[in-house]
Parts: C-alpha cells; structure tokens; sequence
C-alpha cells in the first residue's frame, strides 16, 4: 500500500460541538475549557479541528479512552449526525470535488448505501431484530436501489456464508442469535453493495474474548480480499494492532497522536499515548 496513492477519503477541519458555545470557549485559539467540556455554558466539544486521509486499501485506526470523541466522529461521517464544521471528500463520489458535509440530504442517503458500509457497537443501531438475517442485507440493496429479488437472495446467501452465518439460519431474525454473531450479520450488511468504505465502531466491544478473536479474524480477512479501505474505532489497542495499518490517538475530541501502528506502538510520543502502550504490556 504505497502513500503516493491519492487518498480514498479527506478529512479536514472536522468539528462536532453540543451547545452553543460561550465567549469562554466559543474562539478555539483561547478555548478554557475542562477536558473538551466548558463550564461555563456546559458546551461539550466532541471533535475538534480533526483532519486526516484513509487510503485506498488501508487500515486507519482510531484510539482513544471513552468520551474522546471517536464514536462521534464516526457517526458525523456516517451523517448520523450533523457536523457542526468542516469537510469530508470521498474520491468515488464526484471525484472527489465535493465537500460531503454540505451535500442534500438525499445525496448523503446516496453516500451512504453505496459508498460506505457501518458496523455498530450495538447491533440494534444497524440490524432490525425481528427482520430475518437475509432480509436485513435486502434492505440494504433496496435503499441502493436494487430491485432484483433474486439477485438480492442469492447476494445475501452469499455474504452471510462468507461471514460464517450458516445457510440454514438466513432466514431467521438476528434477535435469536448471539452477540457474535448479530456483529457477523452487521458486517455482511454493510457490505451489501461493495462499498469502498466501512466504518467500524468499537464492533468487539461486550462480545466474549474468543468471539472477538473470531469477529477480528473475519474483518481482516475480508480486508484482504475485497481490499477496501476501514475506519477502525476501538480503545482496545490490542485489536488496533491486530488489524490497523496506521492509527490515530485522540483525547478529549482532538487528534494527540498519528503514524503507522507499529511506530505508535513501539515509540508513542504523546503522554496519554504512552500510557495507553504500558497498560497494554
């Protein structure tokens, strides 16, 4: 995976605020704030002034204690929540031109069933429980515009035998399964239509040691062979180092820290960083 390749996705500037900010905090060059929270107003600051690229191919990981503002940068660029500044540039859609945050809200409806697959930390935020497993792949293919019911069975068969599913469970609804595997139908939904992007938020959290060992095992798995590119949240290092090519460090909505994995791991330069590697020895 060279660098020399032009990012898949830019990120620039990105800001995510709750509240409507104060003279305390409202300039971000003389901000007083208490971690990313002001006191004042009670103005929180869940992403600040975050920029980064995701190449194509590439494993970007995202790590950060809870409350740093990962989860909500995931949902900003999923457009599950507004942005509050910034941009976004995804170079499938309008060659990248475009900056995502300010498109209709139709075309973001766009972005998201064709360009970017997300799997959630709770299964009942991507799946609808009572649908049947196959059906919750077709919703997705359907919101992209797919009409073709036998196209759209034989593609959902085919995602949830890839994602260890077995055949004679697709009909049934991911509320009867386990933790694992309502990740496992989550993942084969999100990448229904072959999107160039999943995003990946915190998808091992609360599953059984070696069912997180499993979920990551198929997530690298399918990285290498559909070679898309992933945004990976996670405040466990150990599966960033797992899976991520380069990761980023944030801490109370900003960026602290970025560099290829194996860099942070082995020479973390920022404090909290530091902190995060010696617990992880």
């Amino acid at each position: 995976m060279g660098q020399s390749a032009s990012p898949i996705l830019s990120v620039n500037h990105l800001n995510k605020q709750f509240g409507s900010g104060c003279e305390v905090c409202s300039d971000p060059k003389h901000r007083h704030l208490e971690r990313n929270y002001c006191r004042a107003c009670g103005t929180v600051y869940s992403c600040q002034d975050i920029t980064f690229d995701l190449y194509p191919g590439e494993v970007l990981g995202i790590v950060g204690e809870s409350g740093s503002g990962k989860s909500t940068l995931m949902r900003c660029l999923y457009f599950d929540q507004d942005v509050s500044g910034g941009e976004a540039y995804l170079q499938p859609y309008k060659e990248g031109e475009s900056n995502l945050f300010q498109e209709s809200s139709q075309q973001k409806k766009h972005i998201r069933n064709h360009l970017m697959g997300k799997v959630y930390q709770n299964p009942v935020m991507g799946l609808r429980m009572n649908f049947s497993s196959i059906g919750n792949i077709a919703e997705k293919m359907i919101a992209a515009g797919n009409r073709n019911v036998s196209a759209m069975e034989s593609r959902g068969s085919e995602l949830l035998e890839r994602v260890h599913i077995p055949v004679y469970r697709m009909k049934e609804a991911p509320k009867n399964f386990s933790g694992g595997m309502q990740q496992r139908v989550q993942i084969a939904k999100a990448l229904s239509n072959n999107p160039p992007i999943l995003l990946l938020d915190e998808v091992t959290t609360g599953l059984d040691l070696s069912v997180q060992a499993n979920v990551l095992d198929l997530i690298k798995h399918l990285q290498r062979e559909l070679k898309i590119s992933m945004l990976l949240v996670s405040h466990d290092l150990g599966v960033i180092r797992m899976l991520a090519d380069r990761t980023m460090v944030m801490l109370d909505g900003r960026v602290v820290e970025q560099g290829l994995t194996d860099q942070i791991l082995e020479d973390p330069q920022h404090a909290y960083t530091q902190q995060l590697v010696h617990s992880l020895l």
